[in-house]
């Protein structure tokens, strides 16, 4: 989907890769963080070593297992500290694009896929037929307090002259708590995933229920190669397609008893098309193959041969 209509068909699979390569930047970028913060300074009260030498400080941090900060004043630059918070946000954000996406999967009218839901689990206190996506939405709530400590962090970064303590105060709260926070976080959304139910065949009737519209720039591609401008061929697509928007507004089924599609039907019955593609040409079009082709080759380059 796109925009929340459908678009081209892809695989559920596909759906997971584009997430773990995302979860995987996040990954680099915390560790990234990590060597960031991984300075320490004794550079004295306005960071010029006036009352202890540098090989002090080299030593110290050494045994600490940090770096020397290359030039310091009274503390280490918020900055650091500012790249830290950023990476547990962005990591947030992508754990709350995987949180949405599941809400979404388990919706009444979509149900591809929901969470796990236990024997005797309650959805609802006042509806027992309900099965609520709470712990995707509980990730989603989560996420937004984890990404709310970044502004705070950058904020910081901004200090009088060579110290002031308005960090201070601010610190206390998002170094624990932000990180405390995305260690429970990150364990409900493994678990989710871990126990993710996901239904293929709810994803088919899915992709069936606009009636063969998700083929329709497959059938708009083929037509230039028959000398047909693009703008027309669009042209001609698009009024199939619209008409098929309206047959399903009248309850006209989206398959017919033969298995042709509306669309495939309405495509069929268009004589301007049909001077350019035959109707064998047409059925091509309807290849779900066609647009999973490439979905191992996308693996091998997301996980390795």
């Amino acid at each position: 989907r796109s925009h929340g209509i459908h678009g081209e068909p892809i695989t559920f699979g596909l759906v997971l890769a584009v997430w773990y390569d995302e979860i995987n930047r996040a990954l680099e970028l915390l560790q990234h963080a990590k060597s960031v913060i991984s300075y320490g300074k004794i550079s004295g009260a306005m960071g010029n070593f006036a009352h202890a030498p540098l090989e002090l400080e080299e030593l110290v941090c050494e045994y600490l297992g940090l770096k020397p900060a290359p030039a310091s004043n009274q503390v280490i630059q918020r900055d650091r500290y500012a790249q830290v918070m950023s990476a547990l946000a962005i990591l947030a954000s992508s754990c709350e694009k995987i949180a949405i996406a599941i809400r979404h999967y388990q919706r009444t009218e979509v149900y591809e896929a929901e969470e796990f839901f236990s024997p005797g689990q309650k959805g609802s206190s006042a509806m027992p037929h309900k099965r609520n996506p709470v712990l995707s939405e509980n990730v989603t709530g989560l996420c937004r307090m984890i990404r709310s400590f970044a502004i705070p962090a950058m904020e910081d970064v901004a200090l009088w002259h060579e110290r002031d303590i308005s960090h201070s105060s601010v610190e206390r709260f998002i170094l624990p708590d932000g990180f405390i926070t995305a260690d429970f976080m990150l364990n409900r959304l493994t678990s989710l995933i871990e126990k993710l139910l996901v239904y293929p065949e709810n994803m088919m009737r899915n992709l069936n229920l606009t009636g063969g519209l998700v083929f329709s720039q497959r059938v708009l591609l083929e037509l230039p190669k028959r000398g047909v401008s693009r703008e027309d061929a669009y042209k001609i697509v698009q009024r199939n397609a619209m008409k098929v928007w309206a047959d399903l507004q009248e309850g006209k089924k989206a398959i017919d008893e033969q298995g042709h599609s509306l669309f495939l039907q309405n495509l069929l019955a268009d004589t301007k098309l049909r001077e350019k593609l035959s109707e064998s040409e047409i059925k091509e079009c309807f290849d779900y193959g066609y647009y999973t082709k490439n979905v191992d080759a996308i693996f091998a380059r997301v996980f390795g041969k």
